[in-house]
């Protein structure tokens, strides 16, 4: 039998499969009299799940990393919040109802108000709230869990969704893929498969109730299938088409060292995306010599409180002096506002938060928030080649403001004796439609541009991504998005020495990389572990090559036409993707 899912985590993996059921919590609501014992019986329970995520939490540092390991600080936080615990003592005491009871009433309540917000990362926080409660709940009613954590033999688990806490006990050598019912690229359960480096299909509605223990699994992260109990013929293909995938990858490690150069000679530079100092690793292993977006807000989102000056440079001055010898860094400046909220920075709620008070707007309109993290910045750039990067302009005024400000730092910085690079170069990323028709008025402005894609493909097309009805419209290669492209590439040579970069999502997709190759973009940045195959396919063919299938591409009338059309001259170079 065969299932299709959401392709999370690449890879081809073959095991038996263990059906990872939790027993189900069910909190009876109960009245109770002794209120101060039942209040006490909670702080116990919320005491004993205290030590059991510091256990996780090194166990989870000396196994895989301390960034894998922050999970566990941020539930840690949920437990510490006294609107979340407060309002947990004080149903006890106003109801008097039992702990377990008051426990589901406000995990529920704080679950539906993450769930309820658009941008991923903050929806990706329910799944961290259940867990948080369902560690609660055990503990308050003395429930063990099914042990994950020591297997006698390869396995691939199959859940209807893994809590961070799951895959922190699981047992890493003997677990080799992932099958959920439910998830998402952007979950939790993906990003760690990713990390882990193990195949994951996740979104397969029903595998818990279609799969037995010990059934044999055959996981395709290339594809999104899942193989329930495969015949003789199919084991046979799919350990071929492991064989051939791992003998893929273990190519793809021999770029490591090697530059993004075509057969003619035409460089570009291949970079990385990253959200913290933790992710350079993963940069540095697939043969990144840069960091073309470093999204600064994560800092703020992985805080409790606004970080100031000094912690945000040496965040900033750790990742700098990684590639003080390579391409340098991009810091991209705060990206956050509308639905991407700070608990520390209240906002009003907007009625279309994606075009409302966000990014360079909401700095603008708090110059001395703005002023803190363009210091660290400034700062930060005396270690290594460093650039500025605003977000979401719209138009020339908004970088001459924020200019102004940085400028105004820059003489604060001369007046106390910092050293940092007077010669700084900053960009903008082009995100709106307006900022790429008018390329040509803003590069006298700025020194580079980098194209955002996943936001200018939703703005110039009118669709929202993460809306399912209508996801089928959003297409990078739409021929609409590929001459906004072109316009910035073209506008940014015109003027001596100024480039153009990619951060979005496009950059890493290997269809779109001939075409973007051929247009004459300077930079791709993309996740770590995209680099290695995209320098492969650039490393394939002739600048003159690449340029002449942009140039028919840029004559086609759609997406789809010009996706089969690369596909299938990447097929016909025998550039192999996978």
């Amino acid at each position: 039998m065969i299932k299709e899912g959401i392709q999370a985590s690449s890879g081809i993996a073959i095991a038996q499969a263990v059906v990872y059921v939790k027993q189900e919590l069910t909190a009876e609501k109960k009245s109770i009299d002794d209120v101060q014992g039942e209040c006490g019986r909670f702080s116990q329970a919320v005491e004993k799940s205290k030590q059991q995520l510091a256990t996780l939490k090194e166990k989870t540092a000396s196994e895989m990393s301390e960034e894998e390991a922050a999970i566990f600080d941020a539930h840690s936080m949920f437990l510490e919040d006294p609107e979340f615990v407060g309002a947990i003592e004080q149903s006890i005491k106003n109801d008097h109802i039992n702990a377990e009871a008051a426990t589901q009433a406000a995990v529920d309540q704080f679950y539906a108000m993450f769930q309820a917000m658009d941008d991923p990362y903050f929806k990706g926080r329910a799944a961290d709230i259940q867990d948080v409660g369902n560690r609660l709940l055990r503990n308050l009613m003395g429930i063990e869990i099914m042990d994950i954590s020591h297997l006698d033999h390869d396995v691939i688990l199959v859940a209807k969704d893994l809590a961070p806490s799951d895959t922190a006990t699981m047992d890493k050598v003997h677990v080799k893929g992932f099958a959920t019912d439910v998830g998402s690229r952007t979950s939790h359960t993906a990003i760690m498969a990713r990390s882990l480096e193990i195949p994951a299909v996740l979104g397969l509605e029903d595998i818990t109730e279609t799969t037995k223990n010990g059934e044999i699994l055959i996981v395709d992260g290339i594809t999104g299938s899942v193989i329930v109990d495969p015949t003789e013929e199919e084991l046979k293909a799919y350990q071929q088409k492991k064989e051939k995938y791992d003998a893929y990858m273990a190519e793809l490690a021999k770029l490591r060292d090697q530059e993004a150069v075509t057969t003619d000679g035409h460089k570009v530079k291949v970079v990385a995306n990253i959200g913290n100092p933790k992710d350079v690793d993963g940069v540095v292993r697939n043969g990144g010599k840069g960091i073309g977006l470093y999204r600064s807000e994560f800092l703020y989102m992985n805080s409790d409180e606004m970080p100031d000056e000094n912690k945000q440079f040496a965040a900033y001055k750790t990742v700098i002096e990684q590639f003080k010898d390579g391409d340098g860094v991009i810091i991209r400046t705060l990206d956050i506002g509308g639905d991407k909220k700070l608990p520390y920075l209240p906002l009003e709620d907007e009625m279309n938060p994606f075009l409302g008070l966000r990014a360079i707007r909401l700095c603008l309109s708090k110059p001395d928030l703005f002023k803190t993290q363009l210091r660290a910045i400034l700062r930060a750039s005396a270690f290594g080649k460093t650039r500025i990067m605003f977000p979401m302009i719209g138009n020339v005024d908004e970088v001459r403001q924020a200019k102004a400000i940085l400028k105004t730092c820059m003489q604060e910085l001369d007046a106390e004796g910092v050293d940092y690079d007077h010669q700084i170069e900053v960009g903008i990323m082009v995100e709106i439609p307006s900022a790429a028709i008018t390329a040509d008025i803003i590069s006298d402005e700025v020194a580079f541009f980098s194209i955002g894609t996943n936001d200018l493909c939703q703005y110039t097309l009118a669709v929202d991504r993460m809306n399912q009805n209508v996801s089928y419209l959003y297409d990078p290669l739409h021929p609409a998005i590929l001459r906004l492209v072109q316009n910035v590439i073209v506008q940014s040579h015109k003027k001596a020495g100024k480039f153009t970069g990619m951060c979005g999502e496009m950059a890493g997709d290997p269809v779109a990389t001939l075409i973007l190759l051929g247009l004459g973009l300077d930079e791709f940045s993309m996740s770590a572990s995209s680099i290695p195959q995209v320098k492969k396919i650039i490393r394939s063919v002739s600048y003159k090559q690449a340029q002449e299938i942009a140039n028919k591409a840029m004559t086609m009338s759609t997406g789809k036409e010009i996706r089969q059309y690369v596909q299938d001259t990447l097929n016909q170079l025998g550039i192999e993707v996978m």
